[in-house]
This record gives C-alpha cells, sequence and structure tokens, in this order.
C-alpha cells in the first residue's frame, strides 16, 4: 500500500500563512529546494485543496521554471509528470494536465487510492490535511519550519490531538529545518 505524506513549510511557530494570507517568508533556498525535489521525487499522485491547487497550478507553465534555478526547473517537471487530485465544490474546471476534480473529499476513495496506488501520495494543504489526519489516512508528516515566527493565520496542524513520532530532524544553511515524523497508531 502506497503511503499519503502531508507535507508542509511552517513559520516555526506552526502557520503555512500569516494572518493575511501571504507565505513569502516561506520561499525555499536552492539547497532546500532541492531537497523537497528529492523527497517528492518517488510521489506519483498530489492531493490538493482548491486554494492550494491555485497556488501549485504555476509550475505547469514551463516559461516560469525556465526563469528559476535548477531545483525550480526540476520541481517543476516533477509537478507536470504526477497526477493531481483536487479537492473543491467550487472549482468548475481545471487547466493543468493530468488532473482531476473531485467534489468532497471522500476519506473511502482516498483509503482505495493509497491501496491501489503504485507510487507514494502528497498531500497539500492544511485544509485538506485535517480530515485527512482525521480520517487515520496520513502516514508521515514532513514539515519545514523557516526561521520566522508570524504570530497566527493558517496553523499547519489541525486543530485536534495528532501523535507523532520523530524519524528525523535536519537543519538547512537558510536556517530552515526539517522535521519527518511517523504517525502514532
Amino acid at each position: 500500500m502506497a503511503k499519503l505524506i502531508y507535507s508542509a513549510i511552517t513559520s516555526v511557530d506552526g502557520y503555512i500563512a500569516d494572518r493575511d494570507a501571504e507565505f513569502g517568508w516561506a520561499v525555499p533556498d536552492e539547497e532546500l529546494h532541492a531537497f523537497v525535489n528529492d523527497l517528492l521525487r518517488p510521489v506519483g499522485t498530489y492531493l490538493y485543496g482548491r486554494r492550494m491547487f491555485e497556488v501549485m497550478k504555476v509550475w505547469e507553465d514551463p516559461k516560469f521554471a525556465a526563469e528559476g534555478s535548477p531545483a525550480v526547473a526540476d520541481f517543476s517537471q516533477l509537478w507536470r509528470a504526477a497526477d493531481k487530485v483536487v479537492f473543491s465544490g467550487t472549482l468548475s474546471e481545471v487547466d493543468t494536465a493530468r488532473t482531476r476534480i473531485e467534489r468532497r473529499f471522500d476519506p473511502a476513495a482516498v483509503r482505495e487510492l493509497k491501496e491501489t496506488a503504485e507510487t507514494d501520495l502528497v498531500l497539500g494543504g492544511a485544509t485538506l490535511a485535517a480530515p485527512a489526519f482525521a480520517a487515520g489516512l496520513i502516514d508521515e508528516v514532513h514539515l519545514f519550519p523557516a526561521p520566522v515566527s508570524v504570530g497566527g493565520g493558517t496553523a499547519a496542524m489541525p486543530d485536534f490531538r495528532v501523535d507523532l513520532e520523530l524519524l528525523h530532524a535536519g537543519r538547512f544553511a537558510s536556517g530552515f529545518a526539517h522535521l519527518h515524523y511517523r504517525l502514532r497508531p
């Protein structure tokens, strides 16, 4: 069975966006971006809520990546090669390849997707992560705290208890960290 991995760049106080819905402080440098690329390289499917998908779809444009660093270009290729599932009751169509819309988050359907997938899946977006955590679907968590405290905003983790076991902690020259957890049963 494939793993469902939740990954997020956060502030050190646990937010993926600040109170103004800004996240410019979360832009990874080349070292961190290359690390995330290697982490996501074996992933075959990305699961997103509408808002996270709207942020991520810029990677569909090869011109965007061509103007960036080698890690940016690499991620663009990884993103375009993967399947994407967008959970949205409001999005009527998508303009990115390998993307489908699901009208609602159905834990049983996601569980079946995990059971039949040949590669791991990654979930992006805190709003989508909460019901996935509640349904016991998340297997691993990768958090990348930035060296900034924003004091509030959109929390990376759900507002209920999630017991985690730390598997690895690392740091990057930029001051970002990497915390890799698995969920405790």
